[in-house]
Order: structure tokens, then sequence, then C-alpha cells
């Protein structure tokens, strides 16, 4: 892509669209040191089917919950609140998604999430358990978005979340 960014005055070099969501764009980085990072960049378009607030402030509420629940996800790096741009630990690999798009079982990481449910549920919570939101990374599951909502047994993984995670 060859673009540049800033968060906070520090300059960072896009290299790739990782993926839209309902919140933002999230693109992969380099800093000027060459380690990469994800930068998600918060975008105020249209969502049919979910209402945010302020999506910069829901993000960061969501991800000290997590953190506080014990659920593996990429570290936050920084936040540019000015330019709503969220700085995050890059998880290298491919996402649940990509493994179940290759005609692949995903089956040997329904314990790990299980196991996050086991910390959410009690909590009253739910994640976004779509498949693009898993990556695996020696051998342990990680959360990469950092969206979560109150608990509803029509959003929970055995209801919603398991339909897209193809089991053999």
């Amino acid at each position: 892509m060859n673009e540049k960014t800033t968060v906070n005055g520090t300059e960072f070099s896009i290299i790739k669209l990782l993926g839209k969501g309902k919140g933002g764009y999230s693109y992969l980085t380099q800093g000027q040191n060459g380690h990469l990072f994800v930068l998600k960049q918060i975008h105020h378009e249209p969502c049919d089917y979910y209402t945010f607030g302020n999506k910069l402030e829901s993000e960061l509420r969501d991800y000290k919950r997590l953190c506080e629940l014990g659920i593996p996800m990429p570290k936050m790096i920084d936040v540019d609140y000015e330019n709503e741009r969220i700085l995050k630990e890059f998880i290298d690999g491919k996402t649940v998604a990509e493994t179940v798009a290759k005609g692949e079982s995903a089956e040997k990481y329904i314990p790990q999430v299980q196991k996050m449910c086991a910390l959410l549920y009690p909590a009253g919570l739910n994640i976004d358990y779509y498949p693009t939101n898993f990556i695996p990374q020696n051998g342990k599951l990680y959360y990469v978005d950092y969206e979560c909502n109150a608990y509803s047994d029509e959003w929970n993984f055995e209801n919603w979340g398991i339909k897209y995670w193809k089991i053999t």
C-alpha cells in the first residue's frame, strides 16, 4: 500500500488491510523499528444491525473488562484519541475463519473458546464469536477483537458462534 499513518505523532507504514468490522478498519502496520502492529482506525459508517455509542470509548472499556477477566488478547500499545486510532500488538497467524475456509476443522480450538466462555458468562458478557476474531499462535487461541456485549443466550457461543466454526 505504501501509505503512512501516525499514532500520537509516531509514524507507521501501512502494509495491508487486515479487515473491516462494525467499528473500524484494521491494518497491519510497521513501526520505524521494524516491529509489526495492528492499527485499528475507528470508522463512523452506518451499521444496520448494531447500535454504537462512542466507538473508541467502547473499545477501551471492553479491552479493560476482558483483560480483567483474563481473556487472551493482543496488548493495547497506544491510543490516539484525536484520530480515533488504537495500536495493538500483532498476533501473527491465520484466523480460525481462514482455517475453516480451507476446509480444515476448527474443532481443536473449541475447548479454548469454552474456557473463555467460562470466564465471560459469569461476568455477564459475550464476545464476538465469529471466527475472524480468533487467531491461534503457538497452541494458544487469541481473541483479536476487543468487543464484548451483555450476555444473552441468543448470542452466546453455543447458540450462535459455534455455527461458524466448522466441526467435523
